[in-house]
């Protein structure tokens, strides 16, 4: 076999269904595909979606550059959910062990931490390097969240008032690049997500509000580069906010991914929560 692959696509994975997703969508298109799992975060089942695997940690910039250009990829795809608060943990350096690449890039080339401070300088690295980061749901558009209400229930008006409330409140936290949801309660902000990510913002919500009957509210950054942290929700994610008390789920239309949308409208369905997905004034 020959070392190089003709015109393929690399993908740097993390958790969930979504890397499959971008595989999938991408070997229908014709491309092969170079995987660049991320060590305790891929699905282990992801090399089979693959042509080439490898494994490699979250903060090894350097080693994704070098098995990319080694297979001829000069595109590729972020794609999956990274924990960044494990990475201001108690010996993050020793337990991550991060290449000279990426402790440049973390302590002395960008001016913030923010999650489109750090991607955008790790693309501009990339990019120096010939590797271009690109639109990552360009292969999996359709998977992409409809205009309208999803589920046999519609929001009460109750419900729709908290969802008026709440739009704008989780819009101007996306300008300031703090988080994508939040909870919301009887016009009142119960919970916002940082960067302990939507499932602990879930949990977090349930105990602040044991009674339940609140609403979650998941949008993109106003301007979202659709090259990183595109919005994503999964049967996990409905699992989760009954478990926690919610009753209703709004999310934004055309710019959401919804992972096994028929599983998650069935489920949602069953357990009585509203799915709303919501377009954009923008």
């Amino acid at each position: 076999m020959s070392n190089k692959l003709e015109n393929p696509l690399g993908i740097i994975a993390g958790a969930g269904r979504f890397p499959f997703l971008v595989a999938e969508g991408d070997r229908r298109a014709g491309r092969p595909v170079v995987v660049v799992g991320l060590r305790g975060l891929a699905d282990p089942a992801l090399p089979q979606s693959a042509d080439r695997f490898y494994w490699s940690g979250v903060v090894r910039l350097g080693r994704w550059i070098r098995i990319f250009r080694r297979s001829n990829v000069t595109e590729a795809i972020m794609a999956g959910a990274v924990k960044k608060t494990e990475m201001y943990g108690r010996f993050r350096l020793l337990r991550y062990l991060p290449d000279w690449t990426s402790i440049k890039l973390w302590f002395f080339e960008v001016a913030d931490r923010r999650n489109d401070t750090i991607l955008r300088a790790t693309a501009d690295h990339m990019q120096r390097k010939g590797i271009t980061l690109t639109d990552s749901i360009q292969y999996c558009r359709e998977h992409l969240a409809p205009a309208g209400v999803l589920t046999r229930k519609e929001p009460t008006l109750t419900q729709q008032k908290d969802i008026e409330f709440g739009w704008q409140i989780a819009k101007q936290m996306g300008h300031l690049d703090i988080g994508q949801s939040i909870a919301v309660k009887e016009q009142e902000v119960i919970a916002v997500e940082a960067i302990e990510g939507t499932d602990r913002m879930i949990e977090r919500a349930g105990q602040l509000c044991p009674a339940g009957g609140w609403t979650m509210i998941k949008v993109s950054k106003p301007k979202q580069d659709p090259r990183f942290d595109v919005p994503t929700v999964g049967i996990d994610t409905i699992e989760n906010l009954h478990c926690n008390g919610a009753t209703a789920l709004v999310i934004e239309a055309g710019k959401t991914l919804v992972i096994d949308r028929d599983q998650i409208i069935d489920r949602a369905n069953r357990l009585g929560i509203v799915v709303l997905a919501q377009q954009s004034d923008e």
